[in-house]
């Protein structure tokens, strides 16, 4: 299999909902589909196409109430990947067309992240995130492909900025 799992082979313990099986195709450049597998032993959840070689850092995000909204936040240049380690998460995104006058109607992706199977979320370079905890509690996993203060690649815009045109959820 590719790096971006192009040839995603849906196993029958994995329980993606028939909506999210028809559509991971045309997002399958975002998601790394993971999978669990559960014996007398206990539960294993795993992610064996996620490729980790560009890793740099790596941090938790929990929001502080389900009511509030992280976001919007990206990176030019950086690019992401999220797995929800607790709870479940709705994560939106954008693809930015100009980070210094973006565009208020550019399309808006949402995905639904739990901490079911090992999921991971690839936010590429150029795009930003609203990030909302769907549960009390909920943990987010952050991978980025940059350290701490080795680009100066933050951007961050006001949650009302944006008149997404929504895609539906994935």
């Amino acid at each position: 299999m590719n790096k971006y799992n192009k040839n995603l082979k849906l196993q029958s313990e994995t329980s993606i909902s028939d909506f999210q099986k028809s559509n991971i195709y045309s997002q399958i450049s975002m998601l790394y589909v993971g999978n669990k597998h559960t014996d007398e032993r206990g539960t294993i959840t795993f992610n064996n196409d996620f490729d980790a070689s560009q890793i740099k850092r790596i941090y938790t995000i929990e929001n502080h109430s389900t009511d509030f909204i992280r976001g919007w936040q990206g990176h030019q240049i950086e690019q992401r990947w999220f797995a929800c380690v607790k709870g479940s998460f709705e994560i939106s995104v954008i693809k930015v067309d100009d980070f210094q006058h973006p565009s208020k109607n550019l399309e808006k992706k949402v995905f639904h992240l739990t901490d079911e199977h090992l999921t991971y979320l690839h936010i590429p370079a150029g795009c930003i995130t609203a990030i909302q905890a769907l549960e009390a509690g909920a943990k987010l996993l952050v991978l980025a492909d940059y350290l701490l203060g080795e680009v100066q690649d933050e951007y961050r815009f006001p949650l009302e900025y944006f008149e997404a045109r929504e895609k539906k959820k994935l």
